[in-house]
């Protein structure tokens, strides 16, 4: 029997600590990943004259590029006063500002070539030990930008790399040794580097957030006004439906001595009705909370739109409503989605323009009924209260649901406008529907 070995906290730390090195600083060392532009959308860059954004995409390529030149100036100078442009030159001067700008391209390559020359270019040079003042830079460049370019964590590692082999350099060279110097501004500069990344990535994850929850929001939204809607119209289909079945039950008892064929058509369409009802509760009841008590008063039709303004004006808004074509009586799912559109366009009108005007338009057509609601501008000292545009969407998903159309937006005068077009089948229609079904 194999006996199950406990690692020791000591022992999976340490394990932990080697992989995380092996792949911060190991893995993909030789891979291709070329400094990108900028994006133009950044908050110093959008502010700048659209012909400087261009070029101030490439701003850290510049930043690099002036660095680099930097050093190389001061490592030719500083290599020449000690021997003629030559090898000594390349290896000293050139080598490591090469290794600051093989950062843009391959920046894993770029630490480890610079960790190695290191010893390389401070036998060879003369000056500083064990970094003259241009490898000084250029190392310290490598790190800022390597660090930038993956995450704070590599940062640790590099600097713990530089430590080390600036310590081993310094117990074997000669005379003063910059390790520390290069250890605390280093240091310094990874800190910065990681406090950036850490408040971007969290600024990051807080713009994810917000819009995961703004998605959500509406989708719940969405789904709460399509609860609502279906209440509605089972609390409608359902009274049609039981009037249906009492109708059908009572229609024979007022006919004397009817022909049995027609008591059978009348049963047939009673137990039909109950079928369909009891199915439609079936269906419709998941939508239901347990809470939820259906509405003892029938629901709110056009003929109720006068005392909804009635109850708007009392409120201060100063509505009037203008009714054109035959006045007729339209499905009930019709003239409660109507209802309901009005009433919340009037809210929003309440909740976002105070102190405005309203005009309710009804437009009776032959193939529909055309609801219009437009506002002015607010006026007033009150100011107008924010809103998740949740109204909007409530409007939209009954029109979808009857297959209508709706346009909302801005006025030229700064005031808001609703349209909607709900289409409303003939009788003839109605019945050819009915006939097929």
């Amino acid at each position: 029997m194999t006996e199950t070995k406990t690692r020791s906290p000591e022992f999976r730390l340490a394990a932990g600590a080697i992989g995380g090195l092996r792949q911060d600083l190991f893995h993909d060392v030789f891979a291709y990943r070329p400094l990108g532009p900028l994006g133009t959308d950044g908050p110093v860059i959008r502010r700048l004259p659209r012909p400087l954004r261009a070029r101030a995409v490439w701003f850290p390529h510049a930043v690099v590029a002036a660095v680099a030149l930097i050093a190389l100036l001061d490592g030719v100078f500083t290599a020449n006063e000690y021997s003629p442009f030559g090898i000594v030159t390349l290896i000293t001067a050139f080598l490591p500002v090469a290794t600051l700008l093989m950062t843009l391209i391959r920046p894993l390559l770029a630490f480890w070539v610079s960790i190695l020359s290191t010893p390389v270019v401070a036998v060879v040079g003369s000056g500083d030990w064990p970094w003259q003042v241009s490898a000084f830079i250029c190392h310290l460049g490598v790190l800022v930008v390597v660090a930038a370019r993956t995450r704070p964590r590599t940062a640790g590692w590099m600097w713990l790399a530089t430590l080390v082999v600036g310590s081993l350099l310094g117990n074997i060279g000669p005379g003063f040794s910059n390790t520390a110097p290069m250890a605390v501004t280093s240091a310094f500069a990874l800190l910065v580097v990681a406090m950036v990344q850490v408040r971007r990535e969290a600024e990051r994850e807080v713009t994810v957030q917000r819009t995961v929850t703004a998605v959500e929001r509406d989708r719940r939204t969405l789904l709460e006004e399509r609860t609502t809607i279906a209440r509605e119209l089972h609390d409608v289909v359902a009274h049609h439906m039981s009037v249906v079945a009492i109708q059908a039950e009572a229609a024979p008892y007022r006919v004397e001595n009817p022909p049995p064929e027609l008591e059978q058509a009348f049963a047939t369409i009673r137990e039909n009705a109950v079928a369909a009802l009891t199915e439609l509760r079936r269906v419709l009841g998941v939508v239901r909370a347990e809470d939820y008590e259906a509405p003892d008063a029938p629901q709110p039709t056009l003929a109720e739109l006068d005392r909804l303004l009635d109850n708007v004006r009392e409120t201060g808004l100063r509505t009037e409503k203008t009714v054109t074509g035959a006045v007729r009586e339209l499905p009930q799912g019709v003239e409660l989605s109507a209802y309901r559109i009005v009433q919340e366009a009037l809210s929003n009108t309440l909740r976002h323009a105070p102190g405005a005007t309203a005009q309710v338009e009804i437009g009776y057509v032959l193939g529909g009924l055309g609801v219009r609601v437009v506002n002015g501008p607010p006026r007033g000292l009150v100011k107008p209260s924010p809103g998740a545009g949740h109204g909007i969407t409530g409007m939209r998903e009954r029109v979808a649901m009857l297959n209508g159309e709706m346009t909302a937006g801005p006025t030229g005068d700064g005031g808001y406008e609703v349209a909607v077009f709900l289409p409303v089948p003939s009788e003839r229609e109605r019945t050819e529907d009915g006939g097929r079904a």
